[in-house]
């Protein structure tokens, strides 16, 4: 069965083989609610029954409202490939088509596949995230090793900063599987503090120094997005 649950996923989990990220368009806050409660009860319950967790591959599915007040990001961890591609052949479409009845119109933008490549957390850090940051980088070509580089060079500036921004609890850089984009996934204190950082050159983002500059430089770096979100809704096995 489907359980609800409070608690954010665990990034480093090593059993999950495949990691999914997607965004959808609804709209307005009200749209945002009415649509993970639709994510919810639909995962929950069928008209007649509790509905069964749908894969044993599926290790758990995680739904945040952006703050723009528009989207909802989908983030979902799976033990393979091959437990996702099962779980769309059976299950996917009859939940998508029970969202959208309860909350039509909603546009489904882009889906992701991919692994996880490191970590930065603060030892001993206890705190609950009250904002996950999301950073898409997307490069020109294919290249998995400029992937692995790229993020080693974040790393790298990372670990020269004296004084990094206190509201930081961590950073989970993952690889798209067809090589092209790096997805950061991190954890602050809260958004304020995320925005205090942008806004303090020497915090530990994008800082004015060389290491900084290579990172933001790197040859065929297409572009970046940054965008903010609250967990809204976690779905794991009960």
């Amino acid at each position: 069965m489907t359980r609800r649950t409070e608690n954010h996923p665990d990034l480093t989990r090593a059993d999950a083989g495949a990691r999914l990220f997607s965004t959808w368009r609804v709209g307005t806050p009200l749209r945002q609610r009415q649509t993970v409660e639709a994510i919810a009860r639909t995962w929950e319950r069928r008209t007649w029954e509790r509905r069964p967790w749908p894969a044993d591959g599926l290790l758990g599915y995680h739904v945040y409202t952006g703050e723009d007040a528009s989207s909802l990001l989908h983030y979902s961890q799976w033990r393979d490939e091959q437990a996702y591609e099962a779980f769309t052949k059976v299950h996917r479409q009859e939940r998508n088509d029970e969202i959208d009845t309860a909350v039509p119109g909603i546009e489904r933008l882009w889906l992701g596949r991919y692994r996880h490549y490191r970590s930065g957390t603060r030892d001993g850090d206890t705190r609950v995230p009250g904002c996950v940051v999301i950073v898409d980088i997307e490069f020109e070509s294919p290249d998995p090793d400029r992937q692995r580089a790229w993020v080693d060079a974040v790393f790298e500036a990372l670990e020269s900063e004296s004084h990094l921004h206190p509201g930081g609890m961590s950073a989970h850089f993952h690889l798209s599987t067809d090589g092209t984009r790096v997805l950061k996934y991190a954890e602050w204190e809260s958004a304020q503090a995320h925005i205090e950082a942008l806004a303090a050159p020497g915090a530990g983002i994008g800082s004015a120094t060389e290491k900084w500059e290579r990172v933001q430089t790197w040859p065929g770096l297409k572009h970046t997005t940054v965008s903010r979100y609250d967990h809204a809704l976690g779905l794991v096995p009960d």
